[in-house]
């Protein structure tokens, strides 16, 4: 890694972040596909500790809040019950949050989907804002409700949607994603606006997730083999997105929609920031 030129890194990179696995990164740069995962970690975690120093005092008066499954080397169901108490493995869930208004995703956990995570996260959450009071709109995990009340007190505004989906028969077609029946949204905190209470875009970007994070493509041999792996990943993810990409509804990127930057990153730009 220390002997790989840094244009050749920028290429690594930039084919990563645009949705390439590992080993077509390889096929298409010649870089050993250990050394693209070890490029990968080094920069993910710079790209962490850039990201947590700098989502601070933000402005979010909108946050929707939710989860992503991806698993670590086997699904939960396959692990044996020794593997069954290394956390390390199976299913693993990206607890994140964005803004609907500037796009910008401020934290994020990477962990089991469970009360000390959830907890965990939504205090990172508080902790990036500038002490505005938030409107928060979450799905129907239960944990949320305290974690919520733990981080925010009563210094937020918060409700839950939940969606109904229409049955779909097993056979043709049984991936496409099932049709909503109805949505049932109740207020938790505070004051929400009813009109506000959703998460229709935090779950779009989880399609962007699944879409350019290859470890999150489903029925697809992507799949991490190590947490530190995914970790890395999920954090140059975010870094990129928040500072490079422009989403096609704003024109801009969320950082500069949020008063973070002045002007679209490279990816060049980005590594040099983060170093």
């Amino acid at each position: 890694m220390n002997r790989l030129k840094p244009e050749k890194a920028l290429l690594v990179l930039s084919l990563l972040v645009e949705g390439n696995s590992i080993r077509s990164t390889e096929r298409i740069t010649g870089v050993h596909r250990d050394t693209i995962m070890r490029l990968t970690v080094r920069v993910g975690q710079q790209c962490e500790r850039f990201m947590h120093e700098t989502m601070r005092n933000l402005e979010c008066k909108r946050l929707e809040l939710d989860e992503i499954w991806t698993f670590c080397r086997k699904k939960q169901l396959r692990l044996t019950k020794r593997e069954k108490r290394i956390r390390s493995i199976g299913d693993q869930y990206v607890f994140y949050g964005i803004d609907p208004v500037t796009k910008l995703i401020p934290t994020w956990v990477v962990g089991k989907r469970n009360a000390r995570n959830t907890l965990r996260f939504t205090k990172q959450v508080k902790g990036s804002l500038n002490g505005v009071r938030p409107q928060i709109s979450t799905d129907a995990f239960s944990p949320y409700v305290d974690a919520i009340e733990e981080a925010f007190g009563c210094e937020v505004d918060y409700a839950i949607i939940t969606k109904e989906y229409k049955s779909v028969a097993v056979g043709p077609g049984r991936y496409a994603p099932p049709e909503v029946s109805r949505t049932v949204r109740t207020i938790c905190q505070g004051e929400p606006n009813k009109a506000h209470i959703c998460t229709s875009i935090v779950e779009r970007h989880n399609l962007t997730i699944r879409t350019v994070m290859r470890r999150f493509t489903r029925l697809s041999l992507g799949f991490s083999k190590k947490l530190e792996n995914l970790k890395a990943a999920v954090a140059l993810h975010f870094a990129y997105y928040n500072f490079c990409w422009i989403p096609r509804t704003t024109g801009v990127t969320p950082a500069m929609r949020a008063g973070l930057a002045n002007r679209p990153w490279s990816t060049d730009r980005l590594l040099a920031e983060i170093g």
